[in-house]
C-alpha cells in the first residue's frame, strides 16, 4: 500500500523518525551478534533500534491522539489520519505475516477506536520483532557476510498494493516505511489540531528520549 493520501489539505513532512543506519565495513568472523546484520553493501543495522523506533512510534501516537481528545474540535477527518496511519501498520504487518488484509486503509474510527487500535498495534509489532530476533539468535550460525539466514532483513514481502499491482519488498524497507508513514501523517494531525485553535502534541524524538519515555 502506498499512501497517497487522497484527503491531504496541506502538505507537510514532519519526519521525526530517526531510523539509525550507519556505513561500516565488514565485521570480523568472530562478531556473531544475533541483533545486527550486514549486508553485501556493508550497511549495518541494529535490530534493537527497530524495537526503539517502534516504541517512539507507540508514544508519539497515544500522544497525539491525548491532544485530538483535548481538542476543542476536532474534524472527522483529523480522526481519519490518525485510523488511516494505525490501519496501515496493520496492513503491513500482515503483509509480513502473509495474512489476509482485516481492515479498510482509510476507515471509519472513532478517537477511541484508535486508542484501542494503538495498543493493539504496540504489542503486535514488539511481539513480532522480538521473535524476529529470536529466530536471528538461533540461524545466526554461519559465517558472518557469506549469506543471511532465513528471518533475515533481506526477506522479500510479496504482495498487491490499493491498485492490484504486485510488489515485492524488503522486510527493513517495510519497516522503515511504517515509521515514516506515521510521522509524515502525525505532522499533517498537527497543523489540523493547530489551525482548530489547540495546542498539538510535543511529539519530536530527542524529547521522547530526554524525558525518558524513550530508552
Amino acid at each position: 500500500m502506498e499512501c497517497k493520501c487522497p484527503r491531504t489539505e496541506t502538505a507537510v513532512c514532519y519526519l521525526s523518525v530517526c531510523h539509525r543506519i550507519v556505513l561500516v565495513r565488514p565485521v570480523a568472523r568472530g562478531c556473531h551478534s544475533a541483533l545486527h546484520r550486514v549486508s553485501s553493501k556493508g550497511v549495518f543495522v541494529d535490530m534493537k533500534n527497530f524495537l526503539r523506533m517502534f516504541a517512539y512510534d507507540y508514544w508519539a501516537n497515544r500522544e497525539c491522539l491525548a491532544a485530538m481528545r483535548a481538542a476543542r474540535a476536532i474534524s472527522p477527518d483529523t480522526v481519519g489520519r490518525m485510523a488511516h496511519i494505525l490501519s496501515a501498520q496493520k496492513l503491513w504487518l500482515e503483509r509480513i505475516l502473509k495474512q489476509r488484509q482485516s481492515m479498510p486503509v482509510w476507515p471509519g474510527s472513532t478517537i477511541e477506536d484508535c486508542m484501542a487500535l494503538a495498543d493493539e498495534m504496540s504489542s503486535a509489532w514488539r511481539s513480532y520483532l522480538i521473535q524476529f530476533t529470536s529466530q536471528l539468535t538461533t540461524q545466526f550460525t554461519t559465517q558472518l557476510g557469506t549469506h543471511l539466514p532465513p528471518g533475515s532483513l533481506d526477506d522479500q514481502v510479496e504482495y498487491r498494493n490499493s491498485k492490484g499491482q504486485a510488489w515485492s519488498s524488503r522486510v527493513e524497507d517495510v519497516l522503515t516505511h511504517v515509521l515514516f508513514h506515521s510521522a509524515y501523517h502525525r505532522g499533517q494531525i498537527a497543523l489540523q489540531i493547530r489551525a482548530s485553535g489547540t495546542e498539538p502534541a510535543y511529539t519530536d524524538f530527542i524529547h521522547a528520549v530526554r524525558q525518558g519515555f524513550v530508552e
